[in-house]
């Protein structure tokens, strides 16, 4: 009796796993940056969650009077690429349940170590370190 209790308990134990893992948020979706000047969509691609540029709260370049580039890209045949369209990221699953790999700053033209931290149904933190120096900023969610 004493075995088909423990089996019975270990039975409901998997299948609750089972059934949070299936129902875990997910990043996707259209989030907005802290600053409020671009959008970010949020979707998978592959085993990956890839972060791509769809709206930019300053479409044209005030220097250029053409939509802005990637002028600061250490890789000089990459500096003519539109901001608009650009993919920033794609991230793969960790243990915790966050999403971890490399985003791109095309502010500085710099990749950082990134991760992706869901803050609740409409918030994510959005962590980049460049060695011991870490910064972290809140998007917030304005689409699916």
């Amino acid at each position: 009796m004493q075995q088909f209790r423990a089996a019975a308990a270990l039975a409901a134990i998997f299948t609750g796993l089972t059934i949070i893992s299936a129902g875990a948020a997910e990043p996707t979706g259209t989030w907005l940056t802290q600053n409020a000047d671009a959008r970010i969509r949020i979707a998978h691609c592959g085993k990956a969650m890839c972060g791509t540029v769809i709206w930019l709260k300053d479409p044209i370049d005030a220097a250029t009077g053409k939509p802005p580039v990637d002028s600061k890209n250490p890789d000089a045949s990459k500096r003519n690429r539109k901001i608009l369209g650009l993919r920033i990221f794609a991230m793969t699953a960790d243990a915790q349940g966050n999403w971890s790999g490399a985003i791109y700053n095309s502010d500085d033209g710099q990749n950082y170590a990134g991760k992706l931290v869901l803050r609740g149904p409409t918030q994510i933190e959005v962590q980049g370190c460049a060695g011991a120096l870490c910064g972290s900023e809140t998007w917030r969610k304005v689409g699916r």
